[in-house]
């Protein structure tokens, strides 16, 4: 039958929405939560594993600061007590002071006089050879590689080679202290370990006043084996240094390397004027020899002076003689740290009260030399000249001169007031020096 108005209608159907299920939702939100968490924890330690290796990428890492301790005089006597006093107050109660106590207890003394024989020289010598082969394990061959072409134009090779020691390491290369001389002008420069593993090196910087010279050996290229084997050297402190002293003299000292020499100190006062520094000389009675180089070591195994083959006194003397380490330290450090060595060049020494009493001249530097065509003598300073002042800070020695200096760099500007003599006396005057480098 139609339906009215004959229109069509047709089966409606309503949809109802389906009933909320908390349950569901909670246990959805808690499983991304720990999604989440799962994945910033594993995020979190790729990157901490890959941090180095990300910052090496795009922030290459900056050698550290080799710094070494500078030494001070003072009297042995007085530096063991002041030793042994601040141990007591800070060790009072600690089991060392009682293990001291102990010793002190035990401790037998000897009144009998008994004379000394060959085989308790032996015993003395076995203890300071123990010594010297410790110390060897920093020290290195130092081979410097050059290339000529000889009469019939046939290319070859050339070696030089000198000991070195292994004085540091800045996080990214070990350093190796040796002598210019044997890598200069060179192709490559190798460096031989104790153990005979051999790498190459390069020159960071050196000194062409002492001669002296800092190598650096990348550390990732230095096998485990080699690095259990060697050591750092320490060294010590050659101020307080006395006649009569033991010490041995390692490298190559008769020019064979690993040689282990002992003998005496026999002087202490002698000292060398350099361009811009004055350094003291140890004499002792080990054999010298023209092709020798290497260190000197006190019985503490601590290194206390550098015989080398580019010192003029080593070829006036026939007995070892060695430059003190505590007055090259300054030196070391900026070499260690790839630094130039600031240079005006003057040969000065320190004007006394007593000298400056008996002569009547300025206390201050007395030039000895100014040397040709350096910075000092192109800024006007000439021989006899008093230098007082340097940048308005005063200089009464040769120490304060060096102290101040080594603090500049290469092309700074400084203002030196100096005295100099003319027919009415002593008269002051000021000059510009530029710093330079000496090569």
């Amino acid at each position: 039958m139609p339906y009215k108005n004959d229109e069509k209608h047709f089966i409606k159907e309503k949809i109802k929405d389906k009933p909320v299920n908390k349950k569901q939702i909670v246990r959805k939100v808690i499983e991304v939560t720990g999604y989440a968490i799962l994945f910033g924890f594993v995020s979190c330690l790729v990157f901490c594993a890959l941090q180095s290796k990300i910052e090496s990428w795009f922030a290459p890492k900056n050698d550290q600061w080799v710094g070494i301790p500078k030494d001070t005089l003072s009297d042995d006597e007085a530096s063991e007590n002041s030793v042994a006093d601040s141990e007591q107050e800070t060790n009072a109660d600690t089991p060392q002071k009682a293990e001291k106590e102990d010793k002190k207890q035990k401790t037998v003394y000897i009144t009998e006089k008994k004379e000394m024989t060959l085989d308790d020289y032996q015993v003395l010598q076995n203890q300071l050879y123990q010594i010297g082969n410790e110390v060897n394990k920093s020290v290195v061959i130092v081979t410097g590689v050059k290339e000529g072409v000889d009469i019939f134009d046939s290319p070859y090779e050339a070696t030089g080679q000198a000991s070195g020691l292994i004085i540091g390491n800045n996080g990214k290369e070990l350093l190796i202290l040796t002598e210019y001389q044997v890598i200069q002008d060179v192709k490559s420069i190798r460096v031989t370990f104790i153990n005979n593993d051999t790498l190459d090196a390069d020159l960071k910087k050196y000194d062409g006043n002492t001669g002296i010279a800092v190598l650096g050996v990348p550390t990732d290229k230095i096998k485990k084996a080699t690095m259990n084997q060697i050591t750092t050297a320490v060294l010590g402190n050659s101020l307080n240094l006395r006649q009569g002293r033991i010490v041995v003299a390692l490298g190559s000292p008769l020019g064979t390397n690993y040689s282990i020499l002992t003998g005496n100190i026999t002087s202490v006062a002698n000292t060398i004027t350099t361009e811009d520094r004055n350094y003291t000389v140890f004499t002792t009675n080990i054999v010298a020899n023209a092709k020798g180089n290497g260190v000197l070591i006190n019985t503490d195994g601590e290194v206390i002076g550098l015989f080398l083959k580019s010192s003029n006194i080593q070829k006036e003397q026939n007995t070892l003689t060695a430059v003190s380490i505590s007055e090259l330290k300054d030196i070391i450090e900026l070499l260690s740290n790839g630094l130039n060595v600031p240079y005006i060049g003057i040969k000065g020494s320190t004007v006394t009260d007593a000298i400056s009493k008996e002569y009547d001249i300025p206390k201050g530097v007395y030039i000895k030399e100014a040397v040709v065509d350096a910075p000092a003598m192109m800024a006007g300073l000439q021989n006899g000249d008093v230098i007082v002042e340097i940048n308005k800070q005063e200089v009464l020695s040769m120490k304060d001169y060096q102290r101040i200096l080594l603090k500049m760099k290469k092309g700074d500007e400084v203002k030196i007031t100096a005295n100099r003599q003319n027919a009415e006396g002593y008269k002051k005057f000021t000059c510009t020096v530029e710093v330079g480098v000496l090569k």
